[in-house]
């Protein structure tokens, strides 16, 4: 099988927990994602509603979890809904889960047909006082398309208009926010298969190679390793390009003397990787490509060091704005005077590293969390300080992820290259 299924006990628990949170009465329901058409009878490829993942570990479309943990047949309290199968779809698209098949990957013990799902919704609203109905509720979402959640929500309200209606995100993003055991332990697989694939093009890069070429060998190491691909689409930037921060067109050839950053993770089985490297085209460093390297390499273990349960995100990025002051400084990218003079409101160390440090990271590449929630153990986020200098052709990006605990925390990336010695050898073929 090219990706091993994560246990049933893993989205039972979920259910578990998430059921625990919810008041008397309360009825949840989340839907899967659409399929988005492109042109003419085309569709992109269909990625599933996260939240519902998280729930059931289903990645098929027309698919519907229905919680009321208060409901008077305990028969009721958890009901999966799915696409039915007939010929025409076996034969053009594959044929879907069965029942037997999706109880066995979601231990959902009741599994009924989409088409059964009105009636019970409606059965079961008489029994419940709320519902919990589900958004996406990420502060940098992109909200111009209507989801299949969102035209729930205005078909529920004008069936139910009596009922009371409460927000599911909240408490998914708390729960999704601590990692457990398993998915800590997939997030690690997907964090090996990123390394194979930086190590393969160490080996690989030299001038004169397209950018695409690159990315081209990344997919393949990927893919050959049991990832579907791509946690997100790859950044292959070199020379100007590194300082252009979402830079995705990969399209320009590499160049004698510039750097290359390469921000790229591989995904597995539903949770991601999410790392950042930039080498030398050449395979050598220059000295004040160096200089630039080693002082945003200061700032991750500087950020490592007190990214600790506790502390609130926004004091975080303080601090490391303020340590990437000195180094910016040390740089000669401007001086302490004008530092000292700086206005407060145009601070300059963001002319030159204006993205934030860190975020969450899970099924999402930048995951949920509940708003303004401290930093805890069990949590996963990037560490991704950079230095971008556009007139001298220059940006300098490094990302490793970590999980937080309790007495420090653990850098699933340390085993993939990230010292400029290490990374020069590689590339000379030591």
């Amino acid at each position: 099988m090219r990706t091993e299924s994560p246990p049933s006990a893993l989205f039972a628990t979920h259910r578990k927990n998430l059921a625990a949170l919810l008041p008397a009465g309360a009825l949840a329901v989340v839907q899967s994602n659409d399929i988005f058409p492109t042109n003419a009878d085309a569709t992109l490829p269909f990625k599933q509603n996260n939240d519902l993942f998280y729930l059931t570990g289903i990645a098929q479309e027309e698919t519907v979890l229905l919680i009321c943990p208060s409901a008077h047949d305990p028969k009721d309290r958890e009901i999966l809904f799915l696409r039915e199968t007939n010929e025409t779809i076996a034969v053009w698209e594959g044929a879907k889960l069965t029942k037997e098949q999706a109880k066995a990957r979601t231990g959902i013990e009741r599994i009924e047909w989409i088409s059964a799902f009105d009636i019970n919704l409606s059965r079961l609203a008489l029994q419940s006082e709320t519902f919990f109905l589900t958004t996406n509720e990420h502060p940098r979402s992109a909200t111009g398309i209507e989801t299949r959640n969102d035209r729930f929500i205005k078909d529920c309200k004008a069936r139910f208009p009596l009922h009371n209606y409460a927000r599911l995100a909240p408490l998914l993003y708390q729960l999704r926010s601590i990692k457990s055991a398993e998915e800590i332990r997939f997030t690690e697989i997907a964090c090996r298969i990123t390394g194979d694939g930086f190590r393969r093009v160490l080996g690989f890069v030299k001038p004169g190679i397209g950018e695409w070429e690159v990315e081209a060998e990344f997919i393949h190491e990927f893919t050959r390793a049991g990832s579907h691909g791509f946690a997100y689409t790859p950044i292959i930037a070199g020379g100007k390009n590194a300082c252009v921060l979402h830079y995705i067109t990969n399209e320009d050839l590499l160049v004698d003397g510039d750097l290359l950053l390469l921000d790229v993770g591989a995904e597995y089985a539903g949770w991601n990787a999410d790392m950042t490297r930039t080498i030398p085209v050449s395979g050598k460093f220059t000295p004040r490509q160096r200089d630039v390297y080693e002082a945003v390499l200061r700032i991750v273990h500087f950020a490592d060091s007190i990214l600790r349960p506790g502390i609130l995100i926004a004091d975080y990025q303080k601090a490391i704005l303020a340590e990437m002051e000195k180094e910016l400084i040390a740089l000669g990218l401007f001086t302490a005077e004008e530092a000292a003079a700086q206005d407060e409101t145009k601070p300059l160390v963001k002319k030159y590293f204006m993205h934030g440090t860190s975020h969450h990271l899970g099924l999402d590449v930048h995951d949920v969390s509940p708003a303004n929630q401290p930093v805890a153990p069990g949590m996963l986020f990037t560490i991704e300080p950079g230095i971008y200098i556009p007139d001298e052709n220059l940006g300098i990006r490094l990302e490793n992820d970590y999980l937080i605990g309790e007495d420090g925390n653990t850098n699933l990336m340390a085993h993939i290259p990230i010292e400029p010695d290490e990374i020069e050898a590689i590339m000379a073929g030591a």
